[in-house]
Parts: C-alpha cells; sequence; structure tokens
C-alpha cells in the first residue's frame, strides 16, 4: 500500500490509535492490577523476600527496579531518537520495544516468588519496551501532521488511550471481583496477559498505515549518528546558561516532578500496605476503585488547572498546585481508614492531571525562538526521567530502612516545599505572571 499523504484523517487517526493499544499498561500494570497481585504474593511473608543476596521489603525491591529500568531509559531515549531522527525503518524500532513491552506483560503471568528473577526480569523489560517504543511513536508526530493539526491528533491520543485503559480495568476489575478469593490471583494473571494482547493486536491499525520512515532508506547507522541524541542534549544544556527563566524553571520542575511521579508509581503499594482494609478482598476491590477515581478526577483537575492558568498565570498556579501537594504528602502521614484513601485518592486525581499538564505547556512557552523544539523536548524527558530514578531510589530506601513508606511520603512534601521556592525564583513575564 502507498504511503498515505502528510496530514490525511486515515493516517492521523491511525497514529493516535496507539495511544489506545499502549495506554493499557501504565494503567493496568504500573497503577493498578500489578501492584496489588505483587501485594498478594506477600500476603503470608511480612512483606520480606531474600533476593540479590539481601532481605529486601517487596515494595523497596520494586522501587529500585523500577528506578533501573527508568534510569536504562533516561540513557537510552537520546540514542533512540538520534537513530529515529535519521534511520529509515522508524516503524521497525517502534515495534520491537511494543513487541518486547507486550509480551513482558504476557511474562508477567508466570510471575511468582520461585520465580522472582525471571518475574522481575519481565517487570524491568515491560517498563523499558513502552518507553522505548513512545521515542518512536512520538518522533512520527512531525512527519504525519502538520504544525496546525499536531495539538489537535495529539489530544485525540490521550484521549483514546485514556478511554481504551479504563475499559480493560474496568473489564479485568469485574473479572477480579467474579472470581473466588482462591482465584483472584489467577484472574489478576489473566488481566496480564489481556494487556498483552491488546497491545499487540491493537497496534496492528497503527503499524498498517504509518509509513515506514523517512524515505532515505539507504542510511546507516554510524556511531555519530548514535550520538546525536547526546550531543542535542549538550546543546540545549548550553543554551540554559543564558536563558535564566528557562533554566530555573527546569530545575523547579526537576524537583517537583521526581515527587509527582513518585506518588504516581507507588501509591498503590501503600495503600495496599498502610491501609486497614477489612479483607484483602476489599483491599483488592478498593485499591482499583481508586487508581479509577484518580484517573477520573484527573481530566477534570486537567481543565480546571488550566482555566486557573489562563486566569491567575502559569507560575502562579503551579505554586499553588505545589503548596497543595505538602498537605496531601503530610496528611498521607496519618491515613489508615479506607475512606480516608479514598479522599486522598480523589484530591491527589484531582492535581495530578492539572501540574502534568501545566508543567508541560508552562516549559514550552519558555522555550526560545526555535525550530529544535525536538531536543528541548527531549531535553525535559531525560530530566523527568532522572527524577523518577531518585525519587524511586529515595523511596526505596526509606522503605527498606523504616519498614513503612510513611517517613517516605513525608519527605516527598520536603521536595513539593523546595520546587515551591524554586519557582518563586522564576522570572515572571506577562504571558507566564
Amino acid at each position: 500500500m502507498a504511503d498515505l499523504a502528510k496530514g490525511s484523517k486515515k493516517l492521523l487517526n491511525a497514529w493516535a490509535f496507539y495511544d489506545w493499544a499502549n495506554s493499557v499498561y501504565p494503567l493496568v500494570i504500573s497503577s493498578a492490577i500489578f501492584p496489588i497481585f505483587y501485594e498478594s504474593l506477600f500476603a503470608d511473608r511480612d512483606h520480606y523476600i531474600t533476593v540479590f543476596g539481601m532481605s529486601l521489603k517487596n515494595s523497596a525491591l520494586i522501587s529500585f527496579v523500577t528506578a533501573a529500568a527508568f534510569l536504562v531509559v533516561a540513557i537510552i531515549s537520546p540514542l533512540l531518537s538520534g537513530i529515529a531522527d535519521y534511520v529509515g525503518n522508524k516503524k521497525s524500532f517502534m515495534k520491537f520495544f511494543c513487541y518486547l513491552g507486550a509480551l513482558s506483560c504476557i511474562g508477567l503471568n508466570w510471575f511468582s516468588l520461585d520465580n522472582i528473577y525471571v518475574g522481575l526480569l519481565f517487570y524491568f523489560l515491560g517498563l523499558i519496551g513502552f518507553w522505548g517504543s513512545l521515542v518512536f511513536y512520538n518522533s512520527y508526530l512531525p512527519d504525519i501532521a502538520f504544525n496546525e493539526q499536531q495539538d489537535a491528533v495529539s489530544a485525540k491520543g490521550y484521549s483514546l488511550g485514556y478511554i481504551g485503559s479504563v475499559i480493560l480495568l474496568v473489564a479485568s476489575l469485574i473479572m477480579v471481583l467474579g472470581a473466588k478469593d482462591s482465584e483472584k490471583i489467577a484472574a489478576m494473571r489473566y488481566s496480564f496477559i489481556m494487556v498483552g494482547i491488546w497491545w499487540i493486536i491493537f497496534s496492528q491499525y497503527t503499524y498498517y498505515f504509518l509509513p515506514k520512515g523517512n524515505k532515505n532508506t539507504d542510511r546507516k547507522v554510524t556511531k555519530a549518528v548514535v550520538l546525536n541524541g547526546f550531543k542535542e542534549l549538550k546543546k540545549v544544556w548550553r543554551q540554559l546558561e543564558t536563558n535564566i527563566p528557562l533554566k530555573r524553571y527546569l530545575f523547579s520542575f526537576f524537583v517537583y516532578s521526581m515527587a509527582v511521579q513518585t506518588v504516581m508509581l507507588i501509591a498503590t503499594y501503600f495503600g495496599s500496605q498502610e491501609i486497614t482494609w477489612e479483607s484483602p478482598s476489599q483491599s483488592q476491590t478498593g485499591l482499583i476503585i481508586c487508581i479509577l477515581l484518580i484517573q477520573i478526577i484527573a481530566v477534570v483537575g486537567a481543565i480546571l488547572t488550566s482555566k486557573a492558568s489562563a486566569k491567575y498565570g502559569n507560575i502562579p498556579t503551579l505554586i499553588a498546585i505545589n503548596c497543595f501537594w505538602v498537605l496531601l504528602c503530610s496528611a498521607a502521614y496519618f491515613i489508615v481508614t479506607p475512606i480516608q484513601f479514598y479522599i486522598m485518592a480523589a484530591l491527589v486525581g484531582f492535581v495530578m492531571g492539572g501540574i502534568q499538564a501545566l508543567s508541560r505547556s508552562t516549559y514550552s512557552k519558555f522555550l526560545p525562538e526555535t525550530e529544535d523544539t525536538a531536543s528541548f523536548f527531549s531535553f525535559y524527558d531525560v530530566t523527568e526521567k532522572i527524577g523518577i530514578v531518585i525519587g524511586m531510589c529515595v523511596y526505596g530506601a526509606i522503605d527498606q530502612i523504616t519498614g513503612s513508606p510513611r517517613l517516605a511520603i513525608v519527605l516527598l512534601a520536603v521536595f513539593f516545599i523546595i520546587g515551591v521556592f524554586l519557582l518563586n525564583k522564576v522570572p515572571k513575564t506577562n504571558t507566564l505572571k
């Protein structure tokens, strides 16, 4: 089939549909079902396991593995970006990481404490596959859409991803709730298989219509090409020296973002361990409902945050949101009942979507007049991922040393306080107030 013309509706829809395919991973695996499944395996083991020659708490272990995966992603993302911008078979790279992630999800079906190393490897590779495929997926956007189309098609992808992932999560919830207590673990394992199959099957529509890549199919990947991504990051770093507003904003983002992303990744583990549920069944059901609650309210929060930033300015709104995060993290130290956790989940959802959406749009407003926005956003993404590595390591270390994640949550409040201080140092402009 001949390549569709740039900007064609069918091509744009096919690109956006990949969000429908892959968004089930971050919701079902990273946030909801897998954390509950993982905690259930330790029901009779007091949360500890001997692995890598050490006795580690289970939530600390998964935090360290997650941090290691994001460190790998932070390192390889610039490499992949450089290749994606140059080589002619971009689709093949995207498929490789997609199938790596999807097959790793299916592999989680065999995750067990007796087979812990293989299970952790599948979890690790799932993260690599998901984030690696996004590098090439995102790089397609300027290839398939004109500038005036990009915001709309990107938003459409986000919407499709939200709808698709919630559909599969609800299906998983029904499957888990319908199973007998002795069969709930098996039902969760089936949900991992469903994620992998969903991801592979629905991605085929995207692959059918996406072009192979650029027209220069005879280009060879050389050392210079591989290192080009790092050269672009170095170029951005040098430009920060003369762009004080952007530099100060990026430092503030780095600090508070590591706390935001850590909360997203550990919320379910915290709820499973620290909340007094009446039964394992109530815990599993309640945690999934909380994740759905966060997802739904996050959309409302993002909309209201956008309205607030239009009225009061980006920086003042971000400062207010960070202050609210400080209160949430401080209050989290004291919550123990399911109803308290539900309320906390609703409040977290309200500011979760808002701070992510506003942070990215604020960054774009600080960018200098340039056509090389891809390099600046690559720098932004690497900054965010390194922040996740630090945040997860800090959380895991405190959880391991103290035996409880409550102090780690309080420490995250410190990151938000520092974020407020740094945001106050960002020079005000007419558009950002």
